[in-house]
């Protein structure tokens, strides 16, 4: 796989920057630490001191949502009726996968999902009068989400 080196090399130097970069930010925390002023006798901080605080570290993969995964609720009566029982049907893009599929419903709408079916549905033919042609198939995601939460769609 000598044609493909080229990518494992620049995999590399990727990650030899990030740690750098890691580094970098690290020594700069512990340098506002040492700087930082002790709380007041009484316990309280004042504004100022809680808007040094750092919030914790993310890493960009976990907070990121796509909302060009989900292309809108389906809705129908069967799809009203899974709603009583914590399930929700969406229209996808075709490309899309069941762990995109969770991340983008968990960042639009703000629940927790427990599980993700999908379901390819083929075009299907039609006709009028002498004209034949096809209606569009689609992909369908039913995600399950944790009891208690509800999406609000219909």
């Amino acid at each position: 796989m000598a044609l493909l080196d080229f990518l494992k090399n620049k995999k590399e130097k990727d990650k030899a920057t990030e740690k750098k970069a890691v580094a970098v930010d690290v020594k700069k925390e512990s340098e506002a630490a040492k700087t930082e002023k002790p709380e007041k006798a009484d316990g309280k901080s004042s504004k100022a001191d809680l808007s040094r605080v750092s919030s914790p570290k993310v890493s960009l993969k976990e907070g990121k949502f796509s909302y060009s995964v989900v292309k809108e609720p389906h809705i129908s009566e069967k799809a009203t009726y899974l709603g009583d029982e914590n399930k929700y049907a969406f229209k996808v893009y075709g490309n899309a996968n069941k762990v995109e599929i969770k991340k983008s419903v968990e960042g639009i709408y703000g629940v927790n999902v427990l599980a993700v079916n999908v379901i390819t549905i083929p075009h299907k033919k039609r006709r009028m009068g002498k004209t034949e042609g096809f209606k569009k198939g689609y992909k369908k995601a039913l995600v399950t989400i944790k009891e208690g939460q509800k999406i609000e769609i219909f």
